[in-house]
């Protein structure tokens, strides 16, 4: 081992020889806390970053693929009340490809799938239920591949067509959804009802019911493809306010009118059959004469009038005579049309605007009437109602918008500020024992480091040893100056000379020169012998 690494070992072994049972202690204790700081950071630097291998998934299929990660030792996180299936990102795309070739997760419905295991035996009751089951499976996945579905489930009622049944019924269909912590907006409720009576022949949109697993009906048999009438009508009121609103403050300011609008939604549903009739095109023969002729002699016939009002006879005959003229007129054509109007139509709208006096000075009341009247689409034929005034604004509501605002501000602020403070306070418990520990540690190493630091100070660092440095001789008087050792030194406590008019100061520093020009010949014994000085000491 190189004398330098030894030196450095042998001076740590002599300063930690020296340590009292406290002093001990702490230094256990930093090196301790050191080493699982250490340890910890290490840990944290060094863990892989978790992403999602699946989610959604059922306990049998969650315990299907932590069964398989543990036999392929993939480390693994389980989260969401395990559905949701975490490894490392370096590991997604292999154990994905390596679950899909085991069949995992294998509790998704079944789509067209199970008409591969329909055999010759199969009747045809198996047939249409497999077919029907196939045709729930394909819809379900669908559904869940929408943004904020996470488990679908389709169940179909589709009547069976027979040529002895005179009236016709129509198939139904209810969807379960499961959106987790999340709703669906009417855009996806349409899409879902829209999908599912697309894929099923005669199933119309009104008859496809969809429930969350809250069980709140997003869309009922008989009503709505997307919600109900009144759903309809808030959205309606509320695209209405604020239109009128952000006109309004534009124009006389934010926070100096308030509107309020009311519609009347008309919930009944309508079908309405027009039949016209139109005269003939021209050029299409307004009528059509048939005469039918038979003579007594046998000989009579019976025929169409020709051109020229010839009748052509047909041969054969009885005894008898007959004769038969029809006339059919066609003058007219018939047309049919039919319509259909859903709920939700609106038949009254009410609005009313109140606007403050000081701000709405400058401005003519019948021009802001035909402002709010545009905006907010009155039709008066329709019986629509708008009531516009100007009046004074109380102050207190201002007040006290201005006063909740300030206290949000107020309360973000010191969010953010007790988030500081945790982090610093987070901080400091990890790094003040260290650094307490690192202090403690320096001023022991300069404490057992003081004397050689004395006696350097008291003796120049260049001047040869056991001589006195020139500033603290000159205080001296002459006669107590030493002077330079030119014979053999000392041997520890041996033949030390004693001047008696000597003062003290001088005296402990010659002493101390001799101790140290001792140590330097013979290191061992100088070692021992303050080794049991110290085991003394402490006894």
């Amino acid at each position: 081992m190189p004398s330098a690494i030894t030196g450095a070992l042998q001076r740590a072994k002599h300063v930690v020889g020296g340590f009292t049972v406290a002093q001990r202690t702490i230094a256990i204790i930093g090196v301790a806390v050191l080493v699982l700081g250490t340890a910890a950071l290490v840990n944290w630097a060094t863990r892989p970053t978790m992403s999602p291998l699946f989610t959604g998934l059922s306990a049998s299929d969650a315990n299907a693929v932590v069964e398989q990660l543990r036999g392929a030792s993939v480390p693994y996180e389980i989260a969401d009340g395990g559905a949701t299936v975490l490894v490392p990102e370096a590991e997604v795309y292999d154990q994905r490809l390596a679950a899909a070739a085991a069949g995992l997760p294998s509790s998704g419905t079944d789509g067209y799938s199970l008409l591969d295991q329909m055999g010759v035996t199969t009747s045809q009751f198996q047939q249409s239920v497999a077919y029907k089951r196939a045709i729930e499976g394909e819809l379900a996945k669908t559904i869940e591949a929408l943004d904020g579905v996470s488990t679908a489930s389709v169940r179909l009622a589709i009547p069976e067509e027979s040529v002895f049944v005179s009236e016709k019924v129509d198939p139904t269909a209810s969807v379960f959804v499961d959106t987790g912590r999340g709703t669906l907006n009417t855009q996806q409720v349409e899409a879902i009802v829209h999908l599912t009576s697309a894929a099923v022949s005669g199933l119309e949109p009104a008859n496809v019911a969809v429930v969350d697993q809250t069980g709140h009906t997003l869309s009922a048999i008989g009503g709505d493809a997307a919600g109900s009438a009144g759903a309809d009508a808030s959205d309606y009121e509320t695209r209405v306010t604020a239109s009128v609103q952000q006109m309004l403050d534009k124009l006389v300011g934010t926070g100096k009118a308030t509107v309020t609008v009311t519609a009347d939604v008309d919930r009944s549903v309508s079908q309405k059959y027009d039949e016209t009739y139109t005269p003939l095109d021209k050029g299409a023969a307004s009528s059509e004469h048939v005469r039918t002729e038979t003579r007594a002699d046998g000989k009579g016939g019976a025929g169409v009038l020709g051109p020229d009002n010839i009748a052509v006879p047909s041969p054969g005959g009885d005894s008898g005579y007959s004769l038969t003229d029809e006339t059919r007129n066609n003058v007219i054509n018939r047309s049919v049309e039919s319509s259909s109007t859903p709920a939700g139509s609106i038949s009254r709208l009410s609005v009313s605007v109140a606007v403050d006096a000081a701000a709405a000075a400058g401005i003519p009341a019948d021009q802001l009437n035909q402002l709010v009247s545009a905006a907010a689409g009155i039709d008066t034929s329709r019986g629509d109602v708008l009531s516009v005034e100007t009046v004074a604004f109380s102050p207190t509501d201002a007040d006290a918008a201005k006063s909740a605002l300030q206290a949000e501000r107020d309360a973000a602020e010191a969010d953010r500020r007790n988030g500081l403070i945790g982090a610093a306070m987070m901080a400091a418990a990890i790094g003040l024992p260290v650094l307490i520990v690192v202090i403690a540690v320096i001023l022991l190493v300069r404490r057992r480091m003081r004397p050689k630091d004395e006696f350097e100070a008291m003796f120049g660092e260049d001047a040869p040893r056991g001589v006195l440095r020139p500033s603290l001789a000159e205080e001296l008087p002459a006669a107590t100056v030493p002077m330079e050792l030119t014979g053999p030194e000392p041997v520890l406590g041996e033949g030390l000379p004693e001047i008696e008019s000597e003062p003290a100061q001088v005296s402990i520093e010659r002493r101390r020169a001799e101790i140290e020009a001792a140590s330097r010949r013979d290191p061992k014994r100088t070692a021992e012998l303050l080794r049991s000085l110290i085991t003394e000491g402490r006894r």
